[in-house]
């Protein structure tokens, strides 16, 4: 029997451990925290059915041809005058459709990481960056944060000199929920300017501000320094694998030659389906709709949290997004407390995971958006008796 000659790359590859959850809580019993998946009551169902007729009526062989690896033009255009703001003046030249930001993330860590480089990440920082970017064995430097998120005092000139890039989430991070305050994206935009650093600002949860007071991307304040990724996965659904970075011209044109590639285009019919959606203002009622159900949810696990979780254990409190962020009382192991917590048929994301250093083992991600109310209560219900049951054997 041969056996397969695989690159050491791919040597290297693992599984992502939420991917792992997710096929256990695909059974119906399973109350699931675990997956990052926004809610599907937000689809918009019937303006996709009717793009999708318009686009195979009007240009249905364009729709289903080849086309420019740089993306559909019309959406390009769209995404440029929709990020115009906060005295950024954009142009199409500054955008790249992706095929999800997930390829946006390999794309970037091709043209900008070389084996042994240093890039810098929070910590904790998004899983899915850190499985891309570990394709092109780098050397991370974890960033530490605090209850705000990141902290821009931490980069100091010994850790920027030689980083290829910092990788942050201001907006609503995945896994901890927290949103960078405007003086510090202020204190990165500087920084960046200063020091050349290279900053790629990750924003697929920006929108979803439940007050719906956004604050100013790093990129406005320092444009020629930052690479903003967004997606339409979480405005519109997931299914069409859309997202899109906007940079300097320069670095789009080298992306453009990373992408041609991998996949020559994204896919022309999702581009011109989800362009026909968006293109006379439709996210202007859409998103508002999205951000009082999430609202809704955090809250009902909020009250949940409040009330069963026993005392020691402390949590994020989301202004937005789809993520909170459990400490539990030093010494619990949550990757041990999750098999425990599928016995009983409730599941959440580990926080080890997310970290290229120590890892905090005591950390958890919950995510809200998909489950009821009534489902949040017993579920949390079922994790607190788990987490309350772990600290009085620790203590007989």
């Amino acid at each position: 029997m041969h056996e397969w000659q695989y690159s050491e790359r791919a040597r290297k590859l693992t599984s992502s451990a939420i991917r792992e959850i997710l096929k256990v809580t695909e059974r119906p019993e399973v109350i699931s925290f675990a997956g990052g998946l926004p809610s599907p009551a937000t689809f918009p169902v019937e303006q996709m059915r009717a793009a999708a007729e318009r686009v195979l009526t009007d240009t249905p062989q364009a729709a289903l041809q080849y086309s420019a690896t740089e993306g559909f033009a019309p959406l390009r255009e769209w995404v440029a005058r929709r990020y115009s703001r906060d005295g950024l003046a954009l142009s199409p030249d500054n955008v790249l459709i992706t095929t999800g930001s997930q390829q946006g993330l390999d794309l970037i860590g091709k043209i900008f990481i070389d084996e042994g480089s240093r890039v810098l990440v929070e910590a904790p920082s998004y899983l899915g960056a850190l499985q891309s970017f570990s394709l092109f064995s780098p050397v991370y430097v974890p960033v530490p944060t605090d209850v705000h998120g990141l902290l821009p005092d931490a980069l100091t000139p010994e850790l920027v000199s030689g980083a290829r890039f910092l990788y942050a989430m201001p907006n609503f991070q995945n896994p901890t929920g927290r949103r960078l305050p405007m003086a510090r994206r202020e204190a990165l935009a500087a920084l960046a300017r200063r020091d050349g650093l290279v900053i790629i600002e990750d924003d697929p949860y920006g929108e979803l501000d439940y007050e719906g007071q956004r604050l100013p991307s790093i990129m406005s304040l320092a444009p020629e320094r930052v690479l903003y990724m967004g997606s339409f996965s979480k405005v519109l659904a997931p299914g069409l694998r859309l997202g899109f970075i906007i940079a300097p011209p320069a670095v789009i044109a080298k992306l453009v030659q990373a992408k041609q590639a991998a996949d020559l285009h994204t896919p022309s019919l999702t581009q011109r389906i989800a362009y026909e959606v968006v293109r006379d203002g439709f996210l202007d009622t859409h998103i508002p709709s999205i951000r009082t159900l999430y609202a809704a949810q955090a809250q009902a696990m909020l009250a949940a949290l409040e009330k069963h979780m026993p005392a020691g254990t402390t949590w994020t409190t989301p202004a937005g997004g789809m993520f909170i962020w459990l400490t539990l009382p030093a010494g619990i192991d949550t990757m041990q407390l999750l098999e425990k917590a599928i016995e009983q048929n409730v599941a959440f994301v580990p926080g080890a995971p997310f970290y290229v250093g120590t890892p905090q083992a005591n950390t958890l991600r919950l995510s809200f958006v998909t489950v009821p109310p009534e489902k949040i209560e017993a579920g949390v219900g079922r994790l607190g008796a788990l987490v309350a049951q772990t600290l009085e054997r620790r203590a007989a």
